[in-house]
């Protein structure tokens, strides 16, 4: 998993409520066995007319945010089914954060076990920044994980709490199965006690 520390991108708007994870990755794309390319298929029912061209309405084929990387959206984003590759979607498409009112509960911890950082900021905040984004062409945050600060060029700072494990987490790249080999040396010395080995 790729760590997360500090992160300077072009922000994308989705002034959407309630999105929901058929809507993110619809699930025609979900019999891929890996966990990339999943990114060409994100938002694809409002990315893309039937003849699958692009949508020239839909907010992330507007000028100037197609390499956007830091995602704003409205409350409940994520919710529906627990699809994982939801998350792989956003990742593989370039959005390393997720800035939004609230999300749906799977959603969110499938985002820290992917590398995706998702911040919950008030209502209000979400209003300014949306504000922001949209007033200013080629808008940019940075997102500061190591002081859970987030900034732009014009001397907004916004202070974000992020629970400590899953910022240990992130700030060291540890999915599960890192978090389990940073006991390597304990489980081997375990099994071989035991004759597992």
């Amino acid at each position: 998993m790729q760590a997360f520390t500090i992160h300077t991108g072009l922000v994308a708007t989705l002034d959407r409520s309630n999105v929901d994870t058929d809507q993110i990755i619809p699930k025609q794309f979900l019999k891929r066995i890996e966990r990339t390319g999943f990114g060409e298929f994100l938002f694809y029912d409002w990315r893309f007319l039937d003849d699958g061209s692009d949508n020239p309405d839909f907010e992330l084929n507007q000028p100037g945010v197609r390499s956007a990387s830091i995602l704003i959206a409205r409350r409940n984003f994520g919710c529906g089914s627990s699809r994982e590759h939801a998350v792989w979607a956003l990742e593989d498409y370039g959005f390393r954060a997720i800035l939004a009112p609230s999300f749906a509960d799977i959603f969110f911890n499938n985002c820290f076990k992917n590398g995706v950082l998702p911040i919950k900021l008030s209502e209000a905040i979400i209003d300014d920044l949306f504000q922001r984004a949209t007033t200013t062409p080629g808008y940019k945050l940075t997102v500061n994980l190591e002081t859970c600060h987030i900034t732009d060029e014009q001397g907004l700072d916004i202070e974000f709490e992020v629970q400590a494990f899953r910022r240990h987490c992130l700030l060291g790249g540890l999915d599960d199965i890192a978090l389990t080999m940073e006991h390597e040396d304990r489980i081997t010395q375990y099994e071989a006690g035991h004759g597992i080995v």
